[in-house]
């Protein structure tokens, strides 16, 4: 398949100086991929359709549905009472419940997960929620909050509650799980580093450590404590003997569908000043894991964040023919979902973002807690099909995850 619109898309960028040559984005061969369940003329060997994908898909030629905060379960009702009294508009956007990791992963077909992360060296910062002792609550039982060790949560104090409360916890899960499923596409696992106030007025809300280069050191360290170097995709991977990441990015340098199979990879939800934070010491990525959310033409530009499919149309598409990768949101929590409105969801799956989350996944979507019959999910229900994009012609959705 020919990438279209390539010197269009750099121009429209501002990436002209970039050169059009140099952007030879890999796509697979119609005539290899129309060989599928052929016999080869040297061998009884016999092809098929995921073997053809694994040889020539790129990672950038898929397309799988997330989790927008993955980890989120609402408030106990004694609790959501208080969060509404302090705020209800924002209460009401609060009230979206994820399955446990593994489980999002296994019934829900996710191939993308999201988690608000927390530093807390020293243990216990978030063991004693606010709003939980307002209502009466002591600690948190969970042993761990009070450890060492990054935290996943919401907001402090008052939008806690987390199917998995540590980093190393949720990476655990979905650890158990790609063992126990090795032929699975890559999982992306987005991070958002907080470190900020509340929007609710609590005057004894915890005042949370910030991120600094050091903290972020740690962070590669817990996530390397749960997987081995061959389970990861990252960016030296990526960029290989490229001068930098977005170089390679752009002249196709993804791996294929078969290298990266059984394997995640880490991506910064947050710009700057965390992506500078994290550059520093490592000024192209050099032994980071995480891809950083940059914009075209910076030189660790690889992955881009993109809320609102419809704000910019033609904007993911023109983004990922030249080939970054992009994650965009079918929909805001109790938006759509509550007004059965599929216009923003339909939007993302033919911008071609390769990520797109939801808090309202298939198979189930909002019925239970909206009573509509909104629901995410790819067509046919598939954990991953062939990007809209850039895929090529000859590329079969079922055969992309068997």
């Amino acid at each position: 398949m020919v990438i279209r619109g390539t010197k269009a898309a750099l121009l429209a960028l501002g990436l002209a100086g970039v050169g059009v040559a140099g952007v030879g984005l890999a796509a697979c061969s119609s005539d290899s991929a129309n060989d599928g369940g052929a016999t080869t003329s040297s061998s009884t060997t016999t092809t098929t359709p995921e073997t053809v994908l694994d040889d020539d898909l790129k990672l950038n030629e898929i397309q799988a549905i997330g989790t927008h905060n993955s980890f989120h379960r609402p408030l106990p009702a004694d609790e959501f009472a208080l969060l509404e009294a302090l705020n209800p508009d924002q209460a009401a956007e609060r009230t979206y419940a994820h399955l446990p990791i593994g489980e999002q992963l296994d019934t829900q077909q996710i191939r993308q997960l999201e988690l608000d992360i927390f530093v807390d060296t020293q243990g216990g910062l978030y063991a004693s929620p606010a709003l939980r002792i307002r209502a009466g609550g002591g600690p948190l039982a969970d042993p761990a909050m009070a450890e060492p060790g990054t935290k996943v949560l919401h907001e402090q104090d008052v939008d806690y509650v987390s199917v998995c409360p540590t980093l190393v916890a949720c990476l655990t899960e979905v650890a158990t799980w790609s063992d126990a499923n090795p032929d699975h596409v890559p999982v992306a696992i987005n991070l958002q580093f907080k470190d900020g106030p509340l929007i609710f007025d609590v005057p004894e809300q915890a005042v949370p450590e910030k991120w600094t280069s050091e903290a972020m050191d740690g962070l590669d360290e817990d996530i390397r404590s749960v997987f081995d170097p061959g389970d990861l995709i990252t960016p030296d991977d990526v960029r290989g003997d490229a001068a930098t990441l977005e170089a390679s990015v752009l002249a196709g340098g993804w791996p294929t569908l078969g290298e990266s199979r059984g394997k995640v990879m880490f991506l910064m939800i947050n710009g700057d000043p965390y992506r500078s934070i994290y550059l520093e010491g490592h000024p192209n990525l050099e032994g980071r894991i995480l891809f950083t959310n940059a914009e075209p033409g910076q030189p660790d530009a690889s992955y881009i964040g993109v809320d609102d499919p419809r704000e910019a149309p033609g904007r993911i598409a023109e983004l990922v023919e030249l080939g970054y990768l992009v994650r965009t949101r079918a929909d805001t929590p109790g938006v759509e979902a509550a007004a059965d409105d599929t216009t923003r969801l339909e939007a993302a799956l033919a911008s071609g973002a390769h990520w797109i989350s939801t808090d309202y996944p298939g198979p189930d979507g909002a019925a239970e807690e909206w009573g509509t019959d909104y629901v995410a999910q790819l067509p046919g229900f598939l954990a991953a099909r062939c990007n809209p994009v850039t895929a090529p012609d000859a590329c079969e959705d079922a055969a992309v995850e068997p």
